[in-house]
């Protein structure tokens, strides 16, 4: 390879590397070509399924501000440039390898920190991009619906509370929280203590009559 072209090579790794959302090294050792198209065509959407030179590729990874690496980077190497979502390819490589054993996933990198192949195994253990998205839109429209029956629904019993409350202000009663006075609430909350009032004026005459007399 031409020196212009090497530079050229390890230049588009660098950026491919700085640039994708994460990227998984694999050893196609044993994959035939028709493997390696198949392959390509299950990640497409998600990421770019390369052969790479280990050589030029530590370089690149060095450029790229990458390192541990270089332990990694022995026998065919082949690189996944993740530009969609890390776990749908971590899912995807690893479901492919279970049905092709030749395709061997060695690690990876993701936000410059080097993964092991544990680690990305982890990765693909996860839930998707899209099933969180679909289970936090799930949980806000439930969170949605019950703030708006909390404030329709109880509209009739607030009213029937506050009337209560300031009947019992206007009494000088003192008040036990919102628990007493709702129990004092009725069809008519204000006629019963009304009575009671009227009750009490009449005994308070009879004394001053009393005390006159």
């Amino acid at each position: 390879m031409a020196r212009d072209t090497k530079a050229e090579a390890v230049a588009e790794l660098a950026e491919s590397l700085r640039t994708s959302n994460a990227t998984v090294l694999t050893e196609y050792r044993g994959l035939t070509v028709a493997q390696m198209k198949e392959l390509r065509r299950e990640l497409s959407g998600n990421a770019t399924y390369s052969v790479v030179k280990n050589t030029l590729t530590k370089i690149a990874a060095r450029d790229a501000g990458v390192e541990g690496l270089d332990d990694l980077l022995v026998g065919p190497s082949a690189l996944a440039f993740v530009a969609g979502d890390p776990v749908e390819t971590a899912k995807g490589l690893r479901a492919f390898a279970k049905s092709n054993p030749a395709l061997v996933i060695k690690g990876g990198v993701m936000d410059g920190k080097v993964l092991t192949a544990a680690e990305v195994s982890k990765l693909a253990d996860l839930e998707s991009r899209e099933v969180l998205l679909a289970k936090m839109a799930g949980a806000m429209k439930a969170s949605m619906a019950g703030a708006a029956s909390l404030f329709v629904a109880p509209l009739a019993q607030t009213a029937r509370l506050v009337e209560a409350l300031r009947v019992k202000v206007e009494e000088g009663q003192p008040q036990d929280g919102a628990t007493a006075a709702t129990s004092e609430v009725s069809d008519s909350p204000a006629e019963a203590p009304a009575a009671g009032a009227e009750e009490n004026t009449a005994e308070a005459a009879e004394a001053v009559e009393a005390d006159q007399g």
